[in-house]
């Protein structure tokens, strides 16, 4: 509960005079503020108990999935709560946006990081010190610096976010060895709530963010990780680039999304085929020029449409609610980081596609990636452990949303989503066992009869009865395998490959990724195991974008096309587009930052012609209503779509209560420079490399 002492200092923007809400407590001051700052009239799900438990002073450890509104669970304590909420994030080339985007609402928020100049931090450092900030966001790096703990110490803190919080398990995706000195932050502030929110994370997960952030009293919650908006697909690998270019054309021809490479040389190389074919893509990787990499990044926030091709450096804290696509063209090497990346498709609720194309290759470079890597034997494990769960799920012949959601501990509602490729187009099986017998025993007379040993391509040959160089040379062609696997084809025989390395009945080893065979390969020879097997398809891979059938897809379409507006809505819709991006490029932020596309497309529907009519419409709050009120009005009316009934003199929404004045210490601070994402690991061609983060 509020102190007498935790409810000095005048109202600002968002947060009310002393003593709070006349005759409410916290949990209706806090729904009073989601509903005057955001324009929301309820919360979602669990967000209701968690900004209860903060605001009454509880720790809390919060796993809610990327498009949940995890924001708000800190959010709005800080805004109730006296004093200045901290937020710890990674993110400090997104922290301007994030800052702006809060401003936006009448929120007073800043940052220091290392972006900032000495002056720069020296006005946010003053606001903060004088209670006018109601938000601060920090790198976990800053927290390392004495003069930073003591800042902190000499101002009023309401309440420690610890955003990303899965950064701080060696377990997880994004480790940031600078997140395990935040347990400090509990020992220095005692009194102060902390809430750590993550969008991924296991149960070992979880528990290592509980014991490493020092929070053995804290409540946890736990939303479900399903993301019923999300279609999840993954296809055979032939010709990627190409099969992505169909997939963009027939699905996703104009609209925003990213595609992921494991390497520099591939971010570069899809990106410009992807210009080459028409289609608006920038490159993003550790690699380039910070300015580069800074310029391609704020388009992607700020322009409609653009691709970004990516390692994954790129994408963690992406607010960008319209990203209606999320392409891997290389095997992730987990499922967090799976599940992370497509999560940054369809914040907005709207219908989405994570979309892979996954081969042979991509289990022997992953498998040769963890075997050559750095780290000990422990760390090997760890990531073999994790490269397994993500091959169980692209070799599944169930629904992969039940996968997905079982390896986090949790419980799909029914067996089969429907909004899967395995669902909307079952694989067939096959008992695959005489066929794995017959590549093993390949793999085992190379080893044992001739002390050789070979890749994928010269078993196959020998299975198939090619008589090719390679074959002629090393005399395969005299072994008793020879030929006798030619009732499959090629595609399919390296099928069985991929799925006996996924099934840990083969293995790889050596610079040139050699067959070897495993424990329990012998359980297969010995015929004491069967092997089921997913079917390949029959019509080439390269030939089609997607795995489901024709109607699948038809279907899928159906359901995109039932989400959109009708047709004769689709005008007003884009003229308040085009009146949001005018108002975006002019005041230089990313246009979801003025109103998300869901938000203009309720005011397309509702079409309203006073003030108080638009304040009613969800994701119009107090600020953006005396903001933009009369623009939008102006919008509609231009575009026959609604009225421009809407004057200075009409009262606004009984609702809505007048806006308290901006500090005008906040307009002072400057827009940060460009720098790193600071998101976990860019892969070069072969080996890992830390991203820059804030050293100052």
């Amino acid at each position: 509960m509020m102190t007498e002492s935790d409810a000095a200092g005048p109202a600002v923007a968002g947060r009310p005079a002393a003593g709070g809400v006349p005759g409410g407590g916290e949990d209706s001051e806090a729904l009073a503020t989601l509903h005057r700052v955001f324009g929301y009239e309820a919360f979602r799900g669990q967000q209701e108990e968690i900004i209860e438990h903060v605001v009454a002073g509880g720790d809390a450890v919060v796993l809610m999935p990327t498009g949940g509104g995890k924001s708000l669970c800190y959010q709005i304590p800080a805004l109730v709560r006296a004093g200045t909420g901290i937020v710890v994030s990674p993110l400090i080339a997104l922290m301007q946006d994030q800052v702006d985007a809060l401003r936006a609402l009448g929120v007073q928020a800043g940052f220091i990081n290392s972006t900032q100049d000495f002056d720069e931090r020296r006005v946010v450092e003053a606001q903060f010190l004088a209670g006018e900030l109601d938000l601060l966001y920090l790198a976990p790096e800053r927290l390392r610096l004495e003069g930073t703990l003591d800042l902190l110490s000499r101002g009023k803190i309401s309440v420690f976010a610890i955003d990303e919080a899965h950064c701080v398990s060696q377990w997880g995706h994004d480790f940031r060895p600078d997140y395990l000195a935040l347990s400090m932050l509990g020992e220095r502030w005692p009194d102060v709530p902390r809430i750590a929110l993550t969008a991924t994370a296991t149960r070992a997960t979880h528990r290592e963010i509980t014991e490493r952030l020092g929070m053995p009293e804290a409540r946890h919650f736990e939303a479900s990780f399903d993301r019923p908006n999300i279609q999840y697909r993954i296809v055979p690998k032939a010709d990627p680039k190409k099969q992505l270019l169909s997939f963009l054309r027939e699905e996703h021809a104009g609209d925003a999304g990213i595609v992921y490479c494991l390497s520099r040389n591939s971010v570069e190389k899809t990106a410009e085929f992807l210009v080459r074919n028409g289609v608006e893509a920038v490159p993003y990787h550790a690699g380039l020029d910070a300015a580069v990499r800074a310029g391609n990044q704020a388009r992607f926030l700020r322009e409609d449409g653009l691709v970004v091709v990516a390692t994954i450096a790129f994408g963690m804290g992406i607010d960008k609610p319209d990203v209606r696509f999320v392409a891997h063209l290389d095997l992730p090497k987990s499922v967090e980081g799976y599940y992370q990346e497509t999560g940054r498709a369809g914040r907005d609720g709207l219908p989405s596609t994570a979309w892979m194309a996954y081969g042979l290759q991509d289990v022997v470079q992953q498998r040769k990636m963890i075997q050559s890597g750095e780290g000990d034997e422990a760390f090997r494990r760890r990531a073999a452990a994790h490269l397994d769960s993500m091959l169980a799920l692209c070799e599944t012949a169930q629904c992969r949303r039940t996968q997905l959601l079982a390896y986090f501990g949790q419980e799909a509602e029914t067996p089969a989503c429907g909004n899967c490729d395995t669902c909307l187009a079952p694989p067939e099986t096959w008992d695959g066992t005489v066929a794995a017998q017959k590549l093993l025993s390949t793999v085992w007379r190379l080893h044992h009869e001739r002390r050789q040993k070979f890749g994928v391509v010269q078993a196959v040959d020998i299975l198939l009865g090619k008589r090719t160089a390679k074959v002629i040379q090393f005399d395969h062609d005299q072994l008793s395998v020879f030929g006798i696997g030619q009732e499959l084809t090629e595609a399919e025989w390296r099928g069985v490959a991929r799925q006996l390395l996924a099934q840990r009945l083969l293995a790889v080893e050596g610079e040139y990724g050699a067959l070897v065979l495993t424990e329990a390969s012998g359980e297969v020879l010995g015929r004491k195991r069967e092997v089921p097997l997913r079917k390949e398809p029959k019509r080439p891979a390269a030939a089609r974008s997607g795995s489901g059938s024709g109607s699948a897809r038809g279907e899928r379409k159906a359901r995109t096309a039932a989400a959109e507006l009708p047709e004769e809505l689709l005008p007003v819709f884009e003229a308040l587009r085009a009146w949001r991006a005018a108002q975006a490029k002019e005041q230089g932020v990313p246009a979801y930052v003025i109103f998300h596309d869901a938000t203009l497309r309720e005011i397309a529907t509702a079409a309203p012609t006073t003030i108080a009519e638009l304040g009613g419409i969800s994701g119009v709050g107090e600020k953006k209503l005396a903001t933009y009120g009369e623009g939008v009005l102006e919008a509609l009316a231009s575009a026959g779509g609604g009225g421009a009934g809407g004057s200075a003199e009409e009262p606004p929404a009984p609702a809505r209560a007048s806006v308290p004045a901006q500090k005008s210490a906040s307009a002072s601070v400057p827009a940060a420079r460009a720098d790193a994402d600071g998101s976990a690991f860019d892969w070069p061609d072969e080996e890992p490399e830390p991203e820059p983060e804030d050293w100052a």
